[in-house]
C-alpha cells in the first residue's frame, strides 16, 4: 500500500490499515476486521496505549484492547475515580481536587474539604456517582496550552491543579478530560463513557499528605474500587472482609512476629517468633537455591558515591537513597544489590566456559518511602532482598529463563501459591539496540512458550534497560502479589565494563539476568501471615508444639516429654503455670500453635501424650515415638 501524505498507515494483523491523519482512535475501530468491536475501550499502537478519544499521531501495530483484558480494570478505575470525584464536586462545590489515580484493586481520590466529612457521607456520594453513571456521560479529551491551563484552575481556585501544572515546565501542552460537567487535569486513559461503569464501591476515608510530604496539607483520600461485573464487586467485597481478620499488622502483633515503633518508622523489629520464622524461610531458600547451582555472596550496605554514579542510581534514584560521609566522602546506604554484584564479577577474568554463573545474596536494602505509604510489612524503609544475578552467553538465555521458572514455580507451590505471568516488553525511552531487544524478547517468549503456563503481555512497560517477567503471586484470597520478578539487562553490563573471553580469545559482554523468587523477605513474610491466616504449617510454624500439664502433679512427667521433643529437633514450649487447661489451651489456639501435647494422670499411666492439632483436630492418645515421627514427616514433606 502507497501511503499518501495525509495518512497514516496501521497494521493489524499482518493487514495495513490506511487512516486520515486527524482521525481518533474511535474512527478506526470499526475498521478493524473483527467481528465484535463493541468491547474494545483502547488500542496499543507500537506498544504505547491509546483511548478511543486520543487522536492518531504516529503509524504502527495495533493491538486492540478489550474489557476483558486486566489493564481495562485500570482504566475502568480511573474512570470511576473522576465519577467520583465529579460526584463530590457537585455535593460539596467548595471543595479542592487533587490527584485520582488507579492504584492494585481500586482508585483514590484526594481532596482538601472545607468541611470534615466521614464515612456516612459515603451513601450520599455513591448515590450521586449512580446518578452520573446513569447519564452515560461521554470522556471527551482536549488540551491547552500552558497558560491557558493555569488560567482555567486560576479561575476555579484548584491551587493543587495548579501546582501540578507548574511543575510540569518542560509540557508545552497539557491534556484534559472532560465529562459532563467535571473537567480535570489529566492525560488518560478513560472509558468511551460513564455509562461502562457497571459496579463500584466506595471504601474508606484516610488522612493523605499533599504529595506524601508531611510538610505539606493533609488532604482527605477516598478510597473506592469498581468492576465490570457485579459478581466480581460481590466476591471483592467478601475477600476484604475476611482480610481484615488476616491482617498482618493485627496478627503480627498477636503472634509476637514483628514490631513497628515511632521511633524508627518504616523499619521493622522482628521479635523472638518472627527471627524464629525468617531464619526458617531463608535456610529453605538456601537449600533450594545450591541445590539449584547457586553460590550466595554478601556485599557491602555502604558504598561509596562513585559507584553509584557509575550504576546511574545517582541521578535517578538519589531522592530515595539514604545517604551519609565517611572520611569527608560521599557515601550511600545501598537501595539495590545489583552494583555490588557486578565489582564481585570483575574480580577475576572469566572464561565462556564457566557460564552460566548463578550468583544470588540475601540482600539488607534501604529506600526512602514517604510516610504516608508505610504499610506493616509490605512496604518499609528497610527490607531484604533475595536477589540473583546470572551470568551467560546469549544462546543460555532461554534455558536459565526456564530453570528459574521452574525454580520459581517449585518455591510457590511449597507455600501453596498459584500465580499468573505477566512479559513486559519495550518501552518508548530504552537503551540498547534493535537487535538486542528483540534477542532479549525472544528468549523471553520462548522460555514461557516452552513453560506451558499461560500469560499475559504488557506491551511498553518493560524497564529501560530489558524485558521482564513479573510473577503476581495469588494468595488464598484470591489477591496478586507482585513478588518473583526476571529481568534481562542491558544496562549494568555496559557502565561495569563486563566481559568474558569467548571461544576466539576474544572479549565479549556476558549476559546478565536480575531475578527475585521472594521478593522482599519482609513482604513475602506478610503475605505468609495473610495467606495462612496465622496458621503457619508446622515446618513453618515459630512454635510447633506445645507440652501443658493438666495439674501441678503433672509437671514433671511434661518436663520429660518436653526434653524429648526438644532434643529430636522441634519448636517446643511448656506451659506449666497453674491455670486451668481450658484456659490454657485457647491461649495456644490464639497463638495458633501447631500441636498441643496435654499430660494427664490418664497419660502417665498409659505411657502416651494426648494430642490435638491447632485448628481444633483431635488426635487421641499416641505414643511419644510415634508423635514425634509423624511431626517429623510433616517438617520433611513440608505439608
Amino acid at each position: 500500500m502507497v501511503q499518501k501524505v495525509d495518512t497514516i498507515i496501521l497494521r493489524f494483523e499482518n493487514k495495513d490499515i490506511e487512516v486520515e491523519k486527524d482521525s481518533y482512535v474511535h474512527d478506526i475501530i470499526e475498521k478493524l476486521p473483527l467481528k465484535n468491536t463493541k468491547n474494545i475501550i483502547a488500542v496499543y499502537i507500537n506498544d504505547a496505549l491509546f483511548d478511543l478519544h486520543s487522536p492518531i499521531t504516529t503509524g504502527g501495530t495495533v493491538l486492540p484492547l478489550t474489557l476483558e483484558s486486566e489493564k481495562a480494570l485500570d482504566i475502568l478505575r480511573h474512570s470511576t475515580s473522576h465519577v467520583m470525584a465529579q460526584a463530590v464536586q457537585r455535593l460539596y462545590p467548595h471543595v479542592k481536587l487533587a490527584i485520582g489515580p488507579p492504584i492494585k484493586e481500586g482508585f483514590y481520590y484526594d481532596f482538601d474539604f472545607p468541611e470534615q466529612i466521614s464515612d456516612q457521607d459515603f451513601t450520599a456520594i455513591e448515590r450521586e456517582m449512580k446518578r452520573i453513571i446513569d447519564e452515560d456521560q461521554r470522556f471527551e479529551r482536549f488540551v491547552k496550552n500552558r497558560n491557558e491551563a493555569l488560567s482555567f484552575f486560576e479561575e476555579r481556585h484548584e491551587s493543587y491543579k495548579i501546582e501540578l501544572i507548574n511543575d510540569l515546565a518542560h509540557e508545552k501542552t497539557i491534556y484534559f478530560y472532560k465529562n459532563g460537567d467535571f473537567i480535570d487535569l489529566c492525560r488518560g486513559p478513560h472509558l468511551p463513557s460513564t455509562g461502562y461503569i457497571k459496579s463500584f464501591k466506595v471504601l474508606n476515608l484516610a488522612g493523605a499528605y499533599w504529595r506524601g510530604d508531611e510538610r505539606n496539607p493533609m488532604l482527605t483520600r477516598i478510597y473506592g474500587t469498581s468492576f465490570f461485573h457485579e459478581k466480581a464487586l460481590k466476591d471483592y467485597l467478601i475477600r476484604m472482609e475476611e482480610a481484615k481478620k488476616r491482617d498482618h499488622r493485627k496478627l503480627g502483633k498477636q503472634l509476637e512476629i514483628f514490631s513497628v515503633h515511632d521511633e524508627s518508622p518504616g523499619f521493622p523489629f522482628w521479635l523472638p517468633n518472627g527471627i524464629v520464622l525468617r531464619n526458617t524461610l531463608l535456610e529453605f531458600w538456601r537449600n533450594e537455591h545450591r541445590n539449584a547451582g547457586y553460590v550466595e555472596v554478601q556485599t557491602p550496605v555502604l558504598l561509596k558515591k562513585d559507584l553509584w554514579e557509575r550504576s546511574g542510581h545517582w541521578d535517578h534514584y538519589r531522592e530515595n537513597m539514604y545517604t551519609t560521609e565517611i572520611d569527608g566522602y560521599p557515601f550511600a546506604i545501598k537501595p539495590m544489590n545489583c552494583p555490588g554484584g557486578m565489582l564481585i564479577y570483575k574480580e577475576k577474568i572469566h572464561s565462556y566456559r564457566e557460564f552460566p554463573i548463578r550468583v544470588g545474596e540475601v540482600g539488607l536494602v534501604h529506600r526512602h518511602e514517604k510516610s504516608g505509604v508505610l504499610q506493616g510489612l509490605f512496604r518499609v524503609r528497610s527490607f531484604t532482598q533475595d536477589d540473583a544475578h546470572i551470568f551467560m552467553l546469549p544462546e543460555q538465555i532461554e534455558g536459565e529463563i526456564i530453570k528459574v521458572i521452574e525454580l520459581t514455580d517449585k518455591i510457590y507451590s511449597i507455600f501453596g501459591f498459584d500465580f499468573q505471568l505477566e512479559l513486559s516488553t519495550r518501552p518508548l525511552k530504552s537503551i540498547g539496540t534493535d537487535e538486542q531487544w528483540e534477542m532479549a524478547t525472544n528468549g523471553l517468549e520462548n522460555a514461557l512458550k516452552k513453560f506451558g503456563k499461560q500469560y499475559t503481555e504488557s506491551p511498553g512497560e518493560g524497564a529501560f534497560y530489558g524485558p521482564k517477567i513479573d510473577f503476581h503471586l495469588e494468595d488464598c484470597l484470591g489477591r496478586l502479589h507482585q513478588c518473583a520478578t526476571i529481568q534481562l539487562d542491558m544496562s549494568l553490563p555496559e557502565r561495569f565494563n563486563l566481559t568474558f573471553i569467548n571461544k576466539k580469545g576474544e572479549e565479549e559482554r556476558p549476559v546478565v539476568i536480575h531475578r527475585t523468587v521472594l521478593g522482599s523477605i519482609e513482604r513475602f513474610i506478610g503475605i505468609l501471615i495473610e495467606h495462612y491466616g496465622g496458621r503457619f504449617p508446622t515446618w513453618l510454624a515459630p512454635v510447633q508444639v506445645i507440652v501443658m500439664p493438666i495439674t501441678r502433679d503433672h509437671v514433671g512427667k511434661a518436663k520429660n516429654v518436653y526434653q524429648e521433643i526438644f532434643e529430636s529437633g522441634f519448636r517446643v514450649e511448656i506451659d506449666d503455670r497453674n491455670e486451668k487447661l481450658g484456659y490454657k489451651m485457647r491461649e495456644a489456639e490464639l497463638k495458633k500453635i501447631s500441636y498441643i501435647v496435654v499430660i494427664g494422670q490418664k497419660e502417665i499411666q498409659e505411657g502416651t501424650i494426648s494430642v490435638r492439632k491447632g485448628g481444633g483436630e483431635n488426635l487421641g492418645s499416641l505414643k511419644l515415638e510415634n508423635f514425634i515421627q509423624l511431626v517429623k514427616e510433616e517438617v520433611k514433606q513440608k505439608k
